[in-house]
């Protein structure tokens, strides 16, 4: 079955998303109309791929069979509330705003009509995006699914019961920012040991992906594969041991737990705000 899809907000996740759907084959660039207020922007992916533009987000909503809502938490009120006249009943409804949820989304549309909330993260941006899906119960088999294949156009995507948000939110959604931190850290330690940084970076940042994907296609446990590496009385175990003593472990729980904590914390903003 064809589809319209409209894209509000015309930033990098909304990059993204295109790029995947046409590498993909789930669309035509005739079936793509994204709105955006930063005409550079909105010239710069019609020259990318081909698709229609325009500054008018009740048009790109009156298009649209699956409405994505790319815009920041803060814009999401504003632009719903513009919107939600023009919005056709049987579309769906898609936001990857973080933070609000189904509930918020549906007293902002003040309708009823198919909603669905994603939480996608940056690595999107290279095809290797993780994407949690949860849907109202007026959306449909076919919806969910062709929602699900968008998202999946550009990395894994899975449906995820929204109580789970907000750890999504931790362990997904800002957790490349703890992998940076610790690419960055280790190639400073390269550099101290007299590598060329931009080939630290190279090195640091293949074993981490290698790494991922060894826990990804083997489906062993990450313990398992840690002790795969750790030679009996080897260079290896001697450095998990310091990061042991150092409380590596400890402060990555933490920091995942402060971070949910954190998502719950605006989530409740959003809820007590509508």
């Amino acid at each position: 079955m064809e589809r319209k899809f409209g894209f509000i907000g015309g930033g990098n996740m909304c990059r993204a998303i295109i790029g995947g759907m046409l590498k993909s084959g789930i669309a035509e660039p005739g079936d793509i109309l994204v709105s955006d207020k930063n005409h550079r922007g909105l010239e710069a992916l019609k020259a990318e791929y081909g698709i229609g533009i325009t500054d008018e987000n009740c048009k790109t909503a009156a298009f649209a069979d699956i409405l994505i809502l790319a815009v920041k938490p803060n814009v999401c009120p504003a632009v719903i509330a513009e919107i939600r006249e023009t919005v056709r009943r049987e579309s769906v409804v898609v936001s990857i705003a973080a933070g609000l949820s189904l509930s918020v989304l549906m007293k902002y549309l003040n309708c009823d009509i198919p909603v669905i909330r994603v939480m996608p993260n940056t690595p999107a941006m290279v095809g290797q995006g993780m994407a949690a899906v949860c849907s109202n119960n007026l959306v449909s088999q076919a919806q969910r699914e062709a929602v699900l294949a968008v998202f999946r156009s550009f990395g894994r995507a899975e449906e995820v019961a929204e109580s789970l948000f907000d750890v999504v939110t931790a362990v997904s959604g800002s957790s490349p920012a703890y992998v940076y931190l610790f690419i960055e850290a280790m190639a400073d330690a390269a550099v101290a040991g007299g590598m060329p940084r931009g080939m630290a970076y190279t090195f640091c940042a293949q074993a981490v992906a290698g790494s991922a994907r060894m826990v990804l296609e083997t489906g062993k446990h990450p313990g398992e594969l840690k002790d795969m590496v750790c030679s009996p009385g080897g260079t290896t175990i001697d450095a998990v041991m310091e990061l042991e003593e150092r409380g590596m472990r400890s402060a990555v729980q933490n920091a995942v737990t402060v971070c949910m904590r954190k998502s719950k914390s605006m989530g409740k903003q959003q809820e007590d705000a509508v």
